[in-house]
């Protein structure tokens, strides 16, 4: 896995920076019987099996609100990997998960329980300070086996006891994403449980695949998704705004192999390299600096609810040239409707933006309302 270029705000990256610790010891490893190494799992009350409370964000205002759906017996399960949030000391996170974890899974992961169980492991990740401390040099190489043995320790034990022959999609977002990277490597590709992946669901973090190709790169056999109805296939996404390109030596959308570009398949219909309008979701709470200032999400004044979806606020489409492979994201804005004209999720720090980054924190939220639609449909099929 390259760690250098793994993380989740570069903003908490600098304050970790200002005091990053030396390597502690980790922690133990989790036993992935106990409930307690699980954030989410079926049949419980935990962060995937609260609705969530939703406005509609329409242009002509906030219209209605409603909870968001959990389902009942679905017949897919989703197993997902967090990105890196742990401001915990030293280079792997502790077993405490706080406000961090619950608010990622929140706003990344828990509307997918309206169509499939969900399954959340606990994990020893690579936590803010060891991402300041790669910065400075450190070498994370020791501290990254030890969050992969983690997920993969899980993902064992799901198969052996939760399972039961039912199909499954995968989902992270950054460092979540290239752990399920290697996971598909080591676990899944050209064994017998491949043929139960519906979809691996892998953004914010680099896929290479050779120009031209959906096939070889970072997986052997495993495709990128040609189409909306495509099963055992990974999507994945880099997102930038509108106009903007990965620039040279970006962490994200620039492939450095000679012959290989990294992959991008469009989070609304796969296989599409034409402007796609997207289902989104958005968590008002999060605070997170923003270019051009805090969002006004409507001139009605605060959204009611934590969370607003918009439908057709924001399109994208995949761009590839040559190494550079990305989502090209474009706002439709419209000043005389209610509702904003603006949306975040560049990376900040310092009052500035790392053009390299692109729009990584809304990875997921820009057509997460799309990606759960998807999952219901694919799990239909598999009735």
């Amino acid at each position: 896995m390259k760690t250098s270029v793994i993380g989740y705000s570069m903003l908490a990256i600098l304050t970790a920076l200002a005091g990053a610790p030396a390597a502690a010891q980790p922690v133990a490893a989790p036993d992935y019987s106990k409930a307690s190494s699980w954030l989410c799992m079926p049949g419980r009350s935990d962060s995937c099996s609260k609705p969530l409370p939703t406005t509609a964000l329409n242009p002509n205002g906030y219209g209605s609100t409603g909870l968001s759906p959990v389902a009942v017996n679905p017949p897919v399960d989703c197993f997902y990997v967090y990105p890196t949030v742990s401001r915990d000391r030293g280079m792997n996170s502790d077993l405490f998960p706080d406000a961090s974890e619950a608010s990622v899974v929140q706003s990344q992961f828990a509307r997918f329980a309206g169509a499939c169980r969900t399954f959340t492991p606990l994990y020893r990740q690579l936590t803010v300070s060891a991402i300041a401390a790669s910065a400075i040099g450190a070498n994370l190489t020791a501290p990254s086996a030890i969050a992969y043995r983690d997920v993969a320790a899980a993902w064992r034990r799901y198969l052996a006891v939760h399972n039961k022959g039912r199909p499954f999609v995968l989902v992270g977002h950054s460092q979540g994403s290239a752990l399920l990277q290697e996971l598909i490597r080591r676990e899944i590709e050209g064994k017998p449980v491949a043929r139960q992946m519906l979809r691996a669901i892998l953004p914010g973090f680099n896929v290479l695949v050779p120009q031209g190709r959906r096939v070889g790169g970072s997986f052997k056999s495993t495709p990128l998704c040609g189409s909306p109805d495509e099963t055992g296939c990974v999507m994945t996404w880099v997102s930038y705004r509108e106009n903007n390109v990965p620039p040279a030596g970006a962490m994200f959308g620039m492939a450095s192999p000679p012959g290989m570009t990294v992959g991008c398949t469009n989070p609304a219909r796969p296989g599409s390299t034409r402007w796609e309008s997207f289902d989104s979701y958005w968590n008002t709470r999060l605070n997170l600096p923003v270019p051009g200032g805090p969002i006004v999400w409507s001139t009605e004044g605060r959204p009611p609810t934590p969370f607003l979806r918009t439908e057709g606020l924001v399109s994208g489409r995949c761009v590839n040239n040559g190494p550079r492979g990305y989502l090209s994201v474009r706002t439709n804005a419209d000043p005389r409707d209610k509702r904003t004209d603006r949306i975040g999720g560049e990376v900040g720090m310092l009052g500035m933006f790392i053009p390299g980054w692109g729009m990584h924190l809304a990875d997921i939220p820009i057509a997460q309302g799309d990606l759960v639609r998807a999952v219901e449909e694919l799990g239909r099929t598999r009735r």
